[in-house]
């Protein structure tokens, strides 16, 4: 009986939470007023990079890498070994760490706007490198 390999099984839930993120930008765009929404998607985004660096981190141990114990360690060995090619991933983490420290009305818009033109699109990328990996074994 197959088992999937640590990184599959995370996978699973950062695809999960990916697409909740997908669907609150998109209800975010029909109704940019309802601040509701719009603190969804900073809570999502949160839970969603989380994930997502976990999963490349679990995924790189699988590819034999060692020395990937902390969120920007992983990022940089993505980054050096072609899995992510965009390094803005690093103000993303840091911009992940602001939400979660502090709240106020100025940081949660500005956050919003770059998980909508941005960081949405680096987990995009990952989710798709991820889910052809997924698909080759």
């Amino acid at each position: 009986m197959y088992t999937p390999v640590r990184w599959q099984q995370r996978f699973q839930n950062f695809e999960k939470a990916y697409f909740s993120l997908n669907e609150s930008i998109e209800a975010f765009n029909k109704d940019s007023t309802n601040l509701f929404i719009r603190d969804s998607i900073i809570q999502r985004y949160e839970y969603t990079i989380e994930l997502a660096w976990k999963t490349l981190k679990d995924y790189l141990e699988e590819e034999g890498f060692i020395d990937v114990s902390s969120p920007k360690k992983v990022i940089r060995q993505a980054l050096k070994e072609g899995y992510i090619t965009n390094p803005v991933w690093l103000k993303a983490l840091d911009d992940r760490n602001k939400t979660s420290h502090a709240y106020n009305e100025t940081m949660a818009q500005e956050v919003t706007d770059e998980i909508k033109i941005q960081y949405f699109y680096l987990l995009r990328d990952l989710y798709f490198v991820l889910k052809n990996e997924m698909n080759d074994e």
